[in-house]
């Protein structure tokens, strides 16, 4: 059997049992709380398994094609090693000192909660950075060419 024939089948199994919870849900009466919640309980796990596996066989496919194709898997590492590179700048540059609200209070205390959310932060912001300058390279480059 042809396995493009095997995956079609099996999506349309799997898009038929969805389909079913999703209709054992809808029929139930909303005042049997204990029948609705052993129900939806089932199409929520059923949910979350499901892209358990989508997820790990996104990745794998991925890993899978980058290890056929060895520049490709060179870029992939190059492109983590840039990310880590700012990624420990940002760790570097983020402040531990205590976050105030607006009425003085003290929200985060000074020390390592408030190193890492200063690091979330200040990487969100160089990312952000980088992505707009190469977006005006890009367009820029772009009206050059035409």
């Amino acid at each position: 059997m042809n396995i493009n024939k095997i995956l079609t089948v099996l999506v349309a199994i799997l898009s038929i049992t969805g389909v079913a919870m999703y209709i054992n849900v809808s029929s139930i009466d909303k005042e049997e709380v204990a029948a609705l919640d052993s129900a939806v309980s089932m199409l929520v796990s059923y949910s979350f398994y499901l892209f358990i596996i989508v997820v790990l066989v996104a990745v794998l496919a991925s890993l899978w094609g980058m290890l056929k194709n060895p520049a490709a898997l060179k870029k992939t590492l190059l492109g983590l090693v840039a990310l880590g590179v700012i990624f420990v700048i940002s760790y570097i540059l983020s402040s531990d000192t205590q976050v105030l609200g607006a009425d003085g209070n003290v929200l985060t205390p000074q020390g390592d909660v408030s190193k890492w959310v200063g690091t979330g932060i200040t990487y969100s912001i160089v990312l952000g950075a980088v992505a707009g300058f190469f977006f005006v390279w890009d367009l820029l480059k772009g009206l050059v060419k035409s």
